[in-house]
This record gives C-alpha cells, structure tokens and sequence, in this order.
C-alpha cells in the first residue's frame, strides 16, 4: 500500500503496532472513532498529540524537536548528525507513538506537531527562504559577532530601535541575509544560522539519561513508627473535622468553598495551621464524608457514620485513595498570589495534579530507602516530565504532594513507608490495623483539672469527653482540661452533673480529685437556674435574689432588662445573644422553648443531600487488553464499513448523477413500498444534520415509526432513527 498521509500509515500498521499505539495514547480510543481516517484525525489533533508530547521524557523530547524542525522527509542519519548516534534508540519509540510516521521517501511528524511543540522550537527561528553562505559566519565582524552571540541560544528574536537606521552590527547581518527582518523594530535569527553557530547541534546540552536521586538514609523503625503515628493523627484529624461542622455547621461562599474565617476557626479548633487544616477538609471532601448542602451549610454526611463503624485500615484508604486520582491541589490555598483560591471551591482544579503527584511516589518507590533530597527529586521528575503543558513541571505541586504523603502517613520522615508501598501497589493496608496502638478505654485525672489520655481512646468514651472536656495538647497521649465553660457544654447537651462525675469516676484509673467534684457540683447548680426564651426574648428563673441580682448588674445595662413577672424578665435582644452576655458576666443560663422545656445543646447535624465529591480534571487511564482488543475489531470492522460505504456511494453517485432528491411525500411514498415489496434493499438517501449539511447515506431500511425511518446505517453498522423530515431524498441502488 503506497501511503500518501498519515491516515494510510496508519491504515498500514499491523495489530501489534495498533496496539501498542493504543497503550501509550489512551485517548485515541475513548470513545472507539468509527475507522482509520477518524483516528488519524484525532491522532493528529493538538490536544492528542499533547498528551503524548507530555508522555516524554527529556531525551526523547530533544529528538523529536530535532525531527519538528528539519525539512521533511528527513531520514535517521539526519537526526543522529544534530545529535548523536544514541537517538536511533529514541526513533523508534516516537514513531509507536504516532509522532513520527514513514512513507516511501523518510519520515515524517504529523502536521499539527510543530504547532504544538511552539513557534520557536530548541529556541530556534523560521528557516530562511534564501541559500546562506554560512561559511562567512566565520570572519564575521566584532559588532555582529556580538548581535549573534546574544540571539544564537534563543530566543531568535531581536528588538532595535528602527529597521531602516541599524547599527553597525545589525546592518552587515541584514545584507548577508543572517538576520530577517520581522518588523519595523523586531530581526529574526534564521534556523540555519543558529544551528551553524551552535556547532552543528540544537541543543546546548543532551540530556541522554535521567539525573540521579539523592537523599539521606533513615532507620526503617523509626520510618515505619512514623509513618503509623501520621495515620493516626490523620484519621483522629478527619474525626474532629466532621463531628466538629455536625455541631457548629460552616456556611459556604456564595462562589462555593470555605471562608477565610471558618478556616482560622477550625484550624484553631484542631490546632495545625491553615494549610494542614484545608488539606484536611478536603480529603474528606473528596471522600465523601462531607459536602455542601442546598443551603449553603458545609455538612458530614450519612457515610461518615459508615465510615466510623469500619476498620482503620479501610477509613485510611479511602481518604488516601480519593488523594491518589484527585486533580484538586488544597496547596493552592493560601498560597501567595492565589487570594481567591479558598477549600472546598471550585477554583483548585488542575489538569496535571495527578499526574505530578503520581510521579513523585513512583520515584519515591525507586529509591524507597532513602529521604530524597528535594532538589534532585525535582531534576529527576523535570527529566521524566519535561512538557507539562501547564509551563513545564512546577516544583510547588511536588513539594505539596510530598508534604501531604507524610500527613496521611504514605511516607514517614520522608521515606515510602510499608503502608504506603502496599497502598500503591494495590494492597488492602490490614497491617495498619495491626499495627495501630490499641485503643484504650480509660484516662488519668490529674489534680489540677486535667486529665490524661494514655493513647487513641474508644470511640465512645472520646465522644463523651469532648463534650466536657477541652484539648490542651496532643502527642502521644491526649492531655484534656476541665473547665466551668467545658462543664458547660455537656450540661448544655443535656448531661446532669451527676452523670457526668459518673461517668468520670468510671472512666478514670485515678481517684477523682475533689476540687473537680466541687467544679462539677457547682456548675451544676447553678447551671439552668436562669432560663432564656426566644420570644424576642425573655430571662425566667425561681430565685427571686438573682431576678434581683441581675436588674441591678450594670454590666447588663446594654440588655435593656424589663420585669414583667416576679420570676420573668423580658429583653430587645435575640435568646443566643442574651445568653452570650449573661456567661460572659458571669452567669449560667440554659435554653429554653416556647413550651418551657430546657433544650439540650447543638445538635449533630447531617446533610440533607448525598455526597457530591468534585469531578476529577486528569489524564485517560491505560485500558486493560479487553478494551484495546474491542477497540481494534471496532476500528477494523469501522474500516471495512466505510470502504464498503465508500464503494456504494461512488456506484450511486455515477448511476444518479448527484444526491438523491424527493419531497416528503415521495419520500414517505418510497420508503412504504420498499419496506413492502423490497425489504432486502439497500437504499441510497441524502440527510441533513443539526447545522444543515447534507450527507449521503447507504441504508438498509427496517420500519417506518412515528414519522421516523429505522434503519440500518452501512457506515457504523448500527441501528439508527432517521427523521423523515430531514431525508431529502430516496433512490434504489
């Protein structure tokens, strides 16, 4: 077969080319193109021949920049005299891609391949349209020598002040034609020029293999101990973040995300800074766990009690698995520059997420027993990636992906840690569960109102202590304060101070120190005394001395307080903001209805709506050889088909002269007595599309159905509905 494009080179490769093609560029078959000509179309379109150009490394991206600017066809010995013989290794790589094509005469790039390596390839400029005496270069003048020495490396372009007055230099360049005038202030370095004065090369430096990555050493103990104590934390972190927002729900930015306020709030309530915090929220985000209700209310949701009910190892790999595929980079946040970029908003997608997050754990996986150096991390995956269409490879998405590998505990002080190897290689991570410290069921009350809690407790007994205790710090073990405000709290969930000593005295494996008692006691007495009501609002208690007591507090002056009752005292300010200015002078009051019942506090929350995690922004994924195999026959039988249509339509063509032309009636008229008399013929139709443009199909009609013809389509193969309307005519072949 004599191939004249790239279309009948493609037609030419056998299976095993096909597929190999296929594997290295998955988006040429999702979704499967119906034959040869609509995958050389694709296979040459920028965005395809995008993808593959990023798919390279930094040799075999220097060779084919070699190949994108030499005239074409062009042949090895060509390519090997810019660079050197090891390229011939390179070339046949590029062209299982579909970078490079042969035809009789040498090889070949796709047309589209020059536009999307960029105007000015290696740095070089336009090739000159005139034969150059390159060998004059040689004794060029000292003012030129400099113009040249300045442009020769890139970029080609040179500004001067006026085209028609250059200098000295500039001026015997534009007469030997070593210069091209572009505009009235701009010159151009010719292609040939450069690469002369290049010595016969393109680029300054080959980089023929892949830098080495450098680190430390670690105990693999110590990295393992690590690693476990991260995942801990991330899981006890994601807990905190979801019964948190359960209580006191954040409200979305009206352009979607977490505002600047709430993010301060809750990285003070888990006690890491702002980026760990949003890196947090969203992983449970993209989990599910959480999402952003109709309203606005930034909620956990109904498979966050799933998810608590089930096994560390399966809590922790579902969040590093959602971290794994996502294209969203929480980094971004707070970043310099990026003011807009909030948590859980739109405005943290990006297309090479993936990809550069991948690559940093696959290099991780190669040099699993050291704590990479950074900078040689970086040169390694610049050389494995060296076109990333987003303005090359940045060196801020690597240093976030390794930051958050240590907070989920994939790596530990650096290093791959065994969870995360096994994590990457498909694993289901049981040996977390083993290897987790086991929960502990008790606490240590310590006589200044604090208490320890000697490792991750029970589920249970943490929820119970977190209403009525504050965290003071973490570690190791969880060190809690019992404070009048903490008391507070789990009176105000409806707890009595006597189950709450109970429950205290249970728990702990220390006696219960009586100043503790004595603050539990008291905060219970008089917690409730005074009663807050959301009429507009009223304050009700029995004790008539504190009824007396607060009217003539002038601290609550700002209340506008009122008597109506001997035990009832009404106010201008809403119930929650009276209750705030009454604990803040000192006061205990509890919520109450309408119906005079004392409300028990917040309570937890769940969104009304099921989880809608952000779509993923990223790169095809490699199919399996059943896809591949399916697509192949897809493409064969599409070929044949088309050949076949192709054939029909030159037979129709010749025997009617031009498309088929009937009007509606005929049309319908026609149609009714093949499907009668000649079922088994094939028609020839014309049939306008959605913009008007009319093509010329061969049919196989089945039936007629409500003003639409089913038929056969010769071209897919398939079964389609052709509406009668836009058939413009019928003929017999």
């Amino acid at each position: 077969m004599e191939i004249r494009s790239y279309a009948d080179y493609l037609r030419a490769l056998d299976d095993a080319a096909l597929i190999s093609m296929f594997n290295h560029r998955p988006d040429l078959v999702m979704p499967v193109p119906p034959d040869m000509a609509s995958l050389a179309v694709r296979a040459s379109s920028a965005p395809s021949l995008a993808r593959a150009v990023d798919a390279l490394n930094k040799w075999q991206l220097q060779v084919l920049e070699v190949c994108a600017i030499l005239p074409e066809p062009f042949t090895e010995k060509d390519v090997t005299a810019l660079t050197e013989k090891s390229a011939l290794f390179v070339i046949p790589g590029l062209i299982e891609r579909g970078l490079l094509y042969t035809d009789k005469d040498g090889l070949r790039t796709p047309t589209t391949l020059k536009e999307v390596l960029g105007n000015e390839i290696a740095g070089l400029g336009p090739a000159s349209m005139s034969k150059l005496k390159l060998k004059k270069l040689d004794e060029v003048p000292a003012p030129s020598k400099k113009v040249l020495d300045a442009m020769v490396w890139g970029p080609p372009r040179g500004a001067i002040a006026d085209i028609k007055k250059p200098s000295v230099g500039v001026q015997w360049l534009l007469e030997e034609g070593f210069l091209i005038p572009f505009n009235q202030q701009t010159v151009v370095l010719p292609r040939e020029v450069a690469i002369y004065l290049r010595g016969n090369t393109v680029h300054r430096e080959l980089e023929t293999s892949q830098p080495s990555v450098t680190g430390s050493k670690r105990d693999m103990r110590n990295v393992q101990l690590a690693a476990i104590a991260n995942i801990t934390t991330f899981l006890r972190w994601t807990e905190e973040v979801l019964n948190f927002w359960a209580q006191e729900p954040a409200t979305a930015l009206r352009s979607g995300g977490l505002g600047v306020r709430d993010l301060k709030e809750l990285s003070l309530h888990l006690g890491v800074d702002e980026s760990c915090t949003a890196f947090v929220a969203e992983v449970a985000y993209l989990s599910g766990l959480l999402t952003i209700d109709p309203d606005d209310k930034i909620l956990p949701t109904h498979q966050f009690d799933i998810w608590l009910t089930q096994n560390a190892s399966v809590k922790w790999q579902l969040l590093a698995s959602a971290w794994l595929s996502t294209s969203r980079v929480s980094g971004l946040v707070g970043k310099e520059g990026s003011k807009n970029v909030a948590p859980l908003g739109p405005e943290l997608d990006r297309s090479s997420a993936t990809t550069t997050r991948r690559l940093t754990l696959t290099l991780l996986q190669e040099n699993s027993q050291i704590a990479v150096d950074i900078d040689s991390l970086f040169a390694a995956a610049t050389w494995l990636a060296p076109a990333k269409r987003a303005g090359g490879l940045q060196k801020d998405y690597i240093l976030w992906a390794m930051r958050e590998a240590e907070w989920l505990g994939i790596t530990g002080q650096g290093v791959l840690s065994s969870y995360g190897a096994d994590f990457l290689t498909g694993g289901d991570s049981t040996s977390v569960d083993t290897d987790l410290p086991k929960a502990v069921d008790h606490i240590l009350i310590q006589s200044d109102n604090t208490a320890i809690a000697p490792g991750p407790l029970e589920h249970e007994v943490a929820q119970e202590l977190a209403l009525i205790a504050d965290v003071e710090s973490r570690g190791g073990a969880t060190v809690f304060r019992f404070s009048e405000g903490s008391i507070r709290r789990g009176l105000d969930h409806g707890r009595t101070g006597e189950e709450i000593a109970k429950f205290l005295a249970k728990t702990s494996k220390t006696p219960m120190p009586q100043p503790l008692e004595y603050l539990i006691a008291d905060v219970a007495k008089k917690h409730g005394k005074l009663r807050v009501g959301n009429t507009a609002s009223f304050i009700r208690c029995e004790d008539s001395a504190l009824i007396t007591q607060i009217l003539g507090d002038k601290r609550l002056d700002v209340l506008g307080l009122r008597k109506i009752a001997p035990e009832v005292l009404i106010c201008g300010h809403d119930a929650t903001e009276a209750m705030n200015i009454l604990r803040s002078c000192g006061y205990l009051p509890a919520a109450e209805d309408s119906r005079g019942l004392l409300l028990s506090g917040p309570r937890i929350q769940r969104a009304q709506t099921k989880a809608r995690p952000p779509r993923i922004i990223g790169e095809y994924e490699r199919p399996d050889e059943i896809q591949i195999e399916g697509a192949l026959r897809a493409l064969r039988t599409g070929e044949k088909s088309s050949r076949k249509q192709s054939t029909m339509r030159n037979i129709a063509t010749e025997a009617l002269g031009s498309l088929p032309r009937s009007t509606a009636n005929e049309t319908l008229e026609l149609l009714s007595d093949y499907l009668q008399n000649q079922p088994t013929k094939s028609l020839s139709i014309g049939y306008a599309d959605n913009n008007g443009l009319v093509s010329h199909r061969i049919i196989d009609p089945l039936k007629l159905s409500a003003g639409s013809l089913v038929a056969r389509d010769h071209a897919t193969g398939e079964v389609q509905t052709f509406r009668i309307a836009r058939i413009t005519g019928v003929a017999a072949l």
